[in-house]
Formats: C-alpha cells, structure tokens, sequence
C-alpha cells in the first residue's frame, strides 16, 4: 500500500500498487483522494469564485489569497506525481500480466500521462521519472512538494542534479536540502541549486570529474523560434571552446566599432557570427554561401501584393509565422542571389474549400510528387500528437498498413519518433474523423480516454465567422 507522508519522511515503505485502483488514495489508506472529489473542488473554484468583486478590501487578503493558491499548485504536482507513480506501476503490472516483453512494458505510460497534462511526450516522459523518482528515492523532497513548501520546477531541478548519484548519497541530500521545511524558507532558486550542486561534487568528487569528461560527447546546437520573426540559436559547447568563440566574437566587434562602424557591439557580433558560419573560405578569394534548405509558404494573395502572413521552415524546425513584406523580401532575394538563383523553385499547394490543403504539385522537374513531403507541409512541419511540439520524424499511417490502412493523404500523418513508437503499444488505436477528409485524428488511449487533433491551418486561411444580425439571419463577417 502506498506509505503516508510520515513514513516517507523516515525513509518507510516501498511502492506496493497490487489491488489499487486510480480512485484510491493518492497519499494514505486514511485519506482518500478520487478524481470525483477534485472535480468538484475545480468546479467551485470556477463557479463564479472571485478574490475581489468588491467584498475584499483588505489587500493583505489578497496577499494571503495568492500565497494559498500557490500552495495548493504545489500540492497538486506533488499529487499528480503519486498518481503519475501509481500508474505507471499499474500499466507495467498489466502488461507483465499480458505477457508483453519485459524491454516493452510501460511503453505509452508517459504518453498517456501527457495527454492528460495536456504536455507534450519528451515532458510527459521527465514528469513520470520525476515522480518515480520522488515517490521511491527522495520522500523529503516529495513531502515539501506535497506540503506546499516547495515548487515542481524546483523539486525537478533537485531530481535532476542528484540523477548522477548513487541512492545513498542522493538520499543524503535529499535529507540535507528538504528534512527540514525551514530550511527552504527564504531560498532562492539559484541558491538551493548552488547547495545542491556542492554537494554532489563533495559527495562524488571523482564522478564530478568523470562527467565532466563525459559532458563534451552532450555538445550540440539547437535552434527556436523568438518574436517578431527572429530565431534563438544556442549552442552548448565545453567551457574552454565556448568562452573561445566568445571572445572572438568580442574582438571582432571591438575592432569594428572601433573603426567607426556604426552598428552596436552585440549587432557586430551577430552579424560576425552568421558570416562566419555560412561563408566558406575553401576557395581563395571566394565566399561561396553553405547550402541550407528552407521552405516559405505563402498565399498567393500575399505573394500578389496582399498582407495576409507566411511561413518559413526548415527541416528539423518549427514554422515561423512572416509578415507578407518579409516574406516577399526573400523570396526576391533567394530569386535575384546569383549564388541561389538556380536552387530555388516554386511548389504550388491546393486548398479545397475548407481551407484544407489537398494536393500539391512536385518541387522541380526531377523530383517526384512526394506524399511524405505533402503530410509534412500540410502538418506544418510539427508531430500530430496534440500538445507535441517535436519536428516530424516519420510518415505514419493513421490505421496501420498491416491492418489494411492505406497509404494516402486520408489516411497519413506525420509523427515525431517517439510518438510513433508509443502509438504502437498495446490499446493504443488513432483513426481519422468520421468526415473522411483525414484532416482530424482521434488518438484512443488504453483506459479509453479520447484526444483529437487537427493540422494548423495553411498561411492566408480564415476560419469562417458569422454572426446573427436579425432574427434567422446570419451574416458572414471574416
């Protein structure tokens, strides 16, 4: 039976889910906790509850009022995370039961927890490790959780800096940092990190140094979409090689302000760094630019000279929405660059009436049509799982082939890897709405909760909306 929060405290009891069912209590046999319950303390709280409607005056109940509030998130991550633990337990007793391979059992557990926090997979999956983690190797940090005191984001980051230890040592820590509900009072988050990071290096020093060693083998840039049609691109590279490029990026920007360029010292460096990066000095003399394929998609009402807006991507990437302007701007260099010129081509996208993309045509004269290339379009380059926001990976059938689904647009979707791997453990079924356009999807999960999820829709597409101007009168009005 699931050990009370004293218990946990003392480093009592073991997960034990055998005969619990999700109604049953979260914490203790003394304290029930169903999901009926919490309905209808959500329902009160949207029930025309206020904090201020002009019966509160006194801003220190205001005060107290949103110092409870956080506390009660704090308490629902911590239970989230009990049930999230219980779950997974229960699915994995399933499957053992089923006779589903020991590698496979589990698969889809963080999916369908996903789903239910309305996450995308990658975090569904860190959630359920946080609770596993919490509810067998941390009971201190779990009861701060539970009791208010400490936050999920940072209850998270001690999870994840102790992840590297052995039980002992990161159980010792977890007794330092969170025995005590005083000792987090008045702690900043930078600082309990600080702590908690001290003390894996003097509890395993030689594993600090060995993952440092390790840490080189992690490097890696990655890229995400800022405001205003501009882009974030990180890299994370070893100390020595990232203060190196810094700093040669400084010196560059020094030396050009100092010549009385008129640009700021972070535009230089900006700008220093992208010429360096897509220009190649192979050839003397010569700055041929790298190679990189990127897609703009726009109305041709936009293209023509309208305002309606467009979208620009590459493979790997998420869509950016452009103003019309910008996007014209590039297509018009990318046509008139003698270095592109003869790498760009157009591809005509067709629409039914719905606004729907339904067809396009190929992208150059030795390229054929490409049904893969069209569901990646048509899905705007992101996962059809709803609340993933992963690139697409994988051209997927909605019905599987070996169940007779067929290859077609109706019929596809594109998925990340590791949706489509979760969609293939047992009780998982997706099928297209009953419209048979395939543009919706329904995701059915083993305990026969229903998800659906539809494409965005294409760049220049305005959904319909009518308004009722006289009695029995509706009026088109976008």
């Amino acid at each position: 039976m699931w050990p009370t929060t004293e218990q946990k405290a003392h480093g009592i009891g073991d997960l034990n889910v055998s005969g619990v069912s999700p109604s049953v209590c979260l914490m203790s046999t003394t304290l029930p906790l169903t999901a009926e319950e919490i309905t209808a303390f959500v329902a009160r709280l949207r029930s025309g509850a206020t904090v201020s409607g002009g019966k509160v005056t006194d801003p220190g109940d205001l005060i107290d009022v949103i110092a409870e509030l956080e506390s009660l998130k704090n308490t629902a991550a911590g239970l989230q995370a009990d049930a999230a633990a219980v779950f997974d337990a229960l699915r994995r007793s399933e499957h053992a039961a089923e006779g589903v391979p020991a590698a496979r059992q589990g698969r889809g557990v963080a999916n369908e927890i996903a789903l239910a926090r309305h996450e995308s997979p990658h975090r569904g999956r860190t959630l359920l490790g946080m609770a596993k983690v919490l509810t067998t190797e941390m009971p201190h940090t779990h009861a701060r959780l539970i009791d208010g005191s400490l936050s999920e984001f940072r209850a998270m980051l001690l999870v994840r800096e102790t992840a590297c230890l052995a039980l002992p040592d990161r159980q010792r820590i977890d007794q330092e940092l969170c025995a005590d509900p005083d000792t987090l009072t008045g702690l900043g988050t930078r600082h309990l990190l600080g702590r908690c990071r001290r003390l894996v290096v003097e509890l395993d020093p030689a594993g600090a140094v060995r993952r440092a060693s390790n840490a080189i083998r992690d490097r890696h840039v990655s890229i995400r979409p800022a405001p205003d049609t501009m882009t974030w691109v990180s890299a994370l590279l070893p100390v020595a090689q990232g203060v190196a490029v810094h700093a040669a990026l400084t010196r560059a920007a020094d030396q050009a302000r100092a010549s009385g360029d008129p640009r700021s010292k972070g535009q230089v460096m900006a700008d220093t760094l992208v010429h360096r990066i897509t220009r190649s000095a192979a050839v003397p003399g010569e700055e041929p630019v790298v190679p990189v394929g990127v897609t703009i998609t726009i109305p041709v009402t936009a293209l023509a000279g309208g305002h309606d807006a467009a979208e620009i991507h590459a493979n790997g990437t998420a869509p950016e929405t452009l103003p019309a302007e910008i996007a014209r701007t590039l297509i018009a260099a990318g046509l008139t660059d003698p270095a592109t010129t003869a790498h760009c081509w157009y591809r005509r996208l067709f629409v039914d009436p719905a606004g729907r993309l339904v067809a396009l045509t190929s992208r150059s004269r030795d390229f054929p049509p490409g049904l893969a290339d069209f569901l990646d379009l048509r899905g705007g380059g992101i996962c059809a799982t709803p609340w993933c926001d992963a690139p697409i990976r994988h051209t997927d059938h909605i019905q599987p082939a070996h169940q007779g689904g067929p290859t077609s647009a109706i019929n596809g979707q594109g998925l990340c890897e590791a949706c489509n791997h979760a969609k293939q453990a047992t009780g998982w079924t997706q099928r297209p709405q009953p419209d048979g356009t395939g543009q919706a999807v329904q995701t059915i999960t083993p305990t026969g909760h229903h998800y659906q999820t539809r494409p965005p829709t294409p760049p220049g597409w305005r959904q319909p909306h009518y308004v009722l101007t006289q009695p029995g009168v509706y009026t088109l009005t976008a």
